[in-house]
């Protein structure tokens, strides 16, 4: 089982948040995020104010949202 670390977003960010957004297909959206990442690395991210999630569509990752809309 791998650890998945769950936080608040932090302007470090920005460039994997970018990347996330646009594997998914996605505009990023605005406002604090909570993000999900596996081995440091940024693989799901859910703006609560803006009910949207974007998560990389290339891993399993529907666990790991469930995770970050528990969070939120």
């Amino acid at each position: 089982m791998t650890p998945i670390t769950i936080r608040d977003s932090k302007p470090a960010d920005a460039t994997a948040l970018r990347q996330l957004a646009a594997l998914d297909s996605q505009n990023l959206p605005t406002g604090e995020m909570i993000v999900a990442e596996i081995s440091g690395e940024v693989v799901a991210a859910y703006s609560p104010t803006k009910a949207r999630t974007i998560a990389d569509p290339f891993r399993r990752t529907a666990e790991v949202v469930d995770l970050l809309h528990r969070a939120a």
